[in-house]
């Protein structure tokens, strides 16, 4: 009887179905720049990736382009689009630090984006070609610890079309993690939506030396 009832009650009163995130269907990006050293004690390490190497020098690289909306974002998303091949997403190693980043950035992210992986690949490495990494970041020859808004400085003064607002910059634990800028659809810097707006809130984060 318990199971008559049930089934007649979801006859009447159907779940709603969960939205589908639509490929093309976004409102800006967000570019995100990884500090390397910072990712690669957490992570890269345990994994011998080949960014860690000793004598490389990396310093920021590019984690991912991701579309936004002004609230939240789209991942997953269906498309008719080819997936990339896997010399196409090795390509994009010297950019990302791996090909299997960049092809996990296509699958999570890219395939909202409604352009072909092609396209995306080439959208990021535009992305990242606007964007100047400040020379005192480039050249950091010890470990320092400063507070996020500095590296908002930093930033804003090798790129003065950005904004305080168009530029965050988030840690993991003590380091570091990420300076994200917020883009439009046609890749200009943009303030990015209040959501976005989260600041690592520690006084200071560490920032190690590039290996």
């Amino acid at each position: 009887m318990k199971r008559m009832l049930f089934a007649a009650l979801m006859t009447l009163s159907p779940l709603p179905a969960v939205a589908q995130d639509v490929a093309g269907r976004f409102d800006y990006y967000i570019l995100s720049l990884s500090w390397s050293p910072s990712w690669c004690r957490a992570e890269g390490d345990n994994r011998n990736a080949a960014q860690c190497a000793t004598g490389g020098g990396i310093d920021f690289v590019v984690h991912g382009l991701w579309p936004q909306y002004e609230r939240g974002w789209p991942q997953d998303c269906r498309t008719d689009k080819r997936d990339p091949s896997r010399r196409d997403s090795a390509a994009m190693a010297d950019l990302m630090g791996s090909g299997g980043l960049a092809w996990y950035q296509w699958q999570k992210h890219g395939r909202c984006s409604g352009l072909t992986a092609d396209g995306y690949y080439a959208a990021t490495r535009e992305a990242a070609g606007r964007i100047d990494i400040p020379d005192v970041f480039e050249r950091l020859d010890r470990s320092v610890r400063l507070p996020a808004n500095v590296v908002e400085d930093a930033f804003i003064e090798a790129n003065p079309e950005l904004t305080r607002n168009g530029i965050t910059v988030t840690c993991r634990g003590e380091a570091l993690q990420e300076v994200r800028i917020c883009l439009t659809r046609d890749l200009q810097p943009r303030d990015c939506a209040p959501d976005v707006r989260r600041d690592c809130p520690r006084n200071d984060m560490l920032m190690e030396q590039p290996r």
